[in-house]
């Protein structure tokens, strides 16, 4: 009798628990949606324009989009200055604009792995233990991190450098938060999750060639329109690829169709077209 209460009482909590559960991804697919609608701050506007010159080229029916996932990316992310960088709506608004650039033009979970987003005011030295523990590794000057374990950090001179700057291929934030979205399926290995199953094989197929090709210009000592950081890894080609995705899309269309059109099939957009 006793027994057969206890399985009672697990059972209870565990349907208890489940429902608790649906309920909140319930209200927050509900709130979602209505951060996605608007109201939109009007001090948005002021930086977007000043910072943020893509953006104004972006067609009027994605720029809605890329504000609503801008509103849901800064209702649910932690921002943190470090070195004494200070986190003002500036900063706020530079970068969720152009981490939400990687997500217009198709539905999105809004980065779910990601937490917090930390910013130095300049290059930052990383390394030794590591900011989330882990094996030692040698220091370096960096602009900005990808981790998988929630957090992304950046350089904000970078990153208003590289909002400024929109044809010169070099974005931290584009390519910081395309690790991001590497990552989700939690492995840093070039390949995204992708929104069908069979479209892996295509996408593997092209990314393993047009690397290879890369890597060949560059020990020729070829020019790019990726950059030669690129040919660290396949997750950093994925990331740079992006960059010139976005910054340079003509280029990459005539120097690279193929990867262009991959590209555009998952990120659902055809900047050149911007």
């Amino acid at each position: 009798m006793v027994a057969d209460m206890t399985g009672w009482i697990v059972a209870g909590l565990l349907v208890g628990t489940g429902g608790l559960v649906a309920g909140l991804q319930i209200r927050r697919r509900r709130r979602r949606k209505r951060l996605m609608r608007g109201p939109f701050p009007k001090a948005w506007d002021a930086i977007l324009d000043q910072n943020l010159p893509m953006v104004a080229r972006l067609p009027a029916d994605l720029r809605h989009q890329l504000l609503g996932y801008m509103n849901v990316f800064l209702d649910e992310k932690n921002f943190e200055g470090c070195g004494g960088q200070e986190i003002t709506e500036e900063v706020r608004v530079t970068i969720a604009a152009q981490a939400c650039l990687l997500l217009v033009g198709r539905e999105s979970r809004v980065y779910p792995r990601l937490k917090s987003v930390l910013v130095y005011p300049h290059t930052y030295v990383a390394g030794g233990k590591g900011i989330f523990g882990g094996k030692y590794e040698e220091t370096s000057a960096r602009l900005g991190e990808s981790w998988q374990t929630g957090a992304v950090i950046l350089s904000w001179h970078s990153v208003l450098g590289g909002a400024v700057n929109v044809e010169d291929g070099h974005n931290v934030t584009l390519h910081e938060f395309a690790h991001q979205l590497d990552q989700e399926d939690g492995a840093a290995d070039g390949a995204p999750k992708l929104e069908h199953a069979s479209s892996y094989r295509s996408w593997a197929r092209c990314f393993q060639r047009e690397y290879k090709e890369f890597l060949g210009q560059l020990d020729q000592g070829k020019k790019t329109v990726i950059d030669a950081y690129g040919a660290t890894n396949a997750a950093e080609f994925f990331s740079t690829a992006t960059e010139a995705f976005f910054e340079k899309p003509r280029q990459l269309r005539e120097k690279r169709p193929e990867l262009y059109e991959e590209l555009r099939g998952y990120y659902g957009v055809d900047p050149e077209s911007w």
